[in-house]
């Protein structure tokens, strides 16, 4: 074997780009198998409920199917009865009312289920109604996500609505199974853009949509287990000692810089409580955090911390910092009147925590220096 072509660095670069493009093929023949076999679970469960089987048939429908397939395919996963069932309700489920005009069922005839498994025929596919969900949505891309995740949302979703828009965020960020349950759970859906924010006034508009989108609010911080009485900075030290739970809790993008972030300003040095760069964005993200009910002042303080990050870190590439503000409630026009009155692109939302220790438990444990301290101690000279 000639061992120079081993060594030559084109050899090597081309291997390394086939490498590449044999995992990329790999990797679109997984996604191709995955949608034909949505499409054939759409069409299965098109058959069943359509033309209600398994009423026609009676109870033991589904397992009568299932020990047939199974018989004649026993190869192939995902014919159990159970799945079967998950078959029509993936068709009953994505063909209500809401749903985006259907491109996946035949043109010229759209069903919409009823209550009781009734079908009925809609002529007119104009009547369907378009989610609103941000992007328009392609019903496509209900075949481009993972079988399992399907039946997460399927469970837990109480609506299209809101379905369509966990299926967007899990196809654009590539969610796994239990980082999208974290965020049904979380209830991303109902609380992502909701923060009071002045935004549309002081970025661009696709930066300011962006955003608003990665804003939450409330937040929720049950991860987190605190007495009633704890202190700024035991909250933030908690959110520290769990910052892969914090992140999750904050979204998709954000980095993590550091916590009581140093500052020169002038003469003094000033602490950001957390300081974060959101990699989508391409922003750096001051967050402040407040146990207490939100203050004008606050609002202030932020906004010198922004400047101060726009002068010093921030590079002619990065967009401008944008800042969060939690705090434990708020009022909404009190918040709106502090941002009207700021130059500073600024969120606010607040923060729920109902987790917590019976009161005075954590403050009665003994910190780590007062452990450290004790076993220190030398032992007395015995007599």
């Amino acid at each position: 074997m000639n061992m120079d072509i081993i060594k030559n660095p084109d050899f090597k670069q081309w291997l390394v780009n086939l490498k590449s493009r044999i995992r990329q093929s790999q990797l679109k023949a997984a996604i191709k198998v995955n949608e034909e076999m949505l499409r054939l679970y759409w069409e299965l469960g098109h058959d069943i409920a359509v033309r209600q089987m398994d009423a026609v048939w009676g109870s033991g429908f589904f397992e009568q199917v299932s020990k047939e397939l199974k018989a004649e395919f026993p190869d192939m996963k995902g014919f159990s009865a159970t799945n079967l069932k998950y078959c029509k309700y993936f068709f009953q489920f994505y063909s209500q009312d809401k749903l985006i005009r259907q491109q996946i069922v035949d043109e010229t005839a759209l069903f919409r289920p009823q209550l009781g498994d009734k079908l009925q025929f809609v002529e007119n596919k104009e009547d369907i109604i378009r989610p609103q969900t941000g992007d328009k949505f392609n019903s496509n891309s209900l075949f481009l996500m993972p079988w399992g995740h399907h039946k997460c949302i399927i469970d837990k979703c109480k609506s299209v609505h809101e379905a369509l828009f966990y299926v967007q965020k899990t196809i654009k960020n590539g969610w796994s199974r239990s980082v999208l349950i974290n965020f049904i759970e979380a209830d991303l859906y109902h609380s992502q853009g909701k923060a009071i924010t002045n935004f549309d006034r002081l970025l661009p508009n696709v930066q300011s949509e962006l955003a608003k989108e990665t804003l939450k609010d409330p937040y929720n911080f049950d991860f987190l287990t605190m007495t009633e009485n704890y202190k700024e900075k035991e909250l933030e030290d908690a959110l520290i000692e769990n910052i892969t739970k914090f992140l999750l809790e904050l979204g998709q993008g954000f980095a993590y810089l550091g916590k009581q972030y140093p500052i020169l300003i002038g003469n003094k040095t000033r602490n950001i409580d957390l300081l974060f760069y959101h990699l989508e964005l391409r922003c750096y993200v001051v967050i402040e955090l407040k146990i207490k009910e939100f203050e004008p002042e606050y609002t202030g303080k932020l906004g010198y911390y922004i400047t101060a990050v726009n002068h010093q870190l921030k590079k002619d590439i990065d967009n401008p910092t944008i800042g969060i503000l939690i705090v434990k409630k708020k009022d909404n026009i009190e918040a709106q009147y502090s941002l009207e009155s700021s130059s500073q692109p600024i969120g606010i939302s607040e923060y729920t925590l109902s987790k917590l220790l019976p009161e005075n438990f954590k403050s009665s444990l003994p910190s780590i220096e007062e452990i450290e301290r004790e076993l220190n101690k030398e032992e007395p000279c015995s007599p």
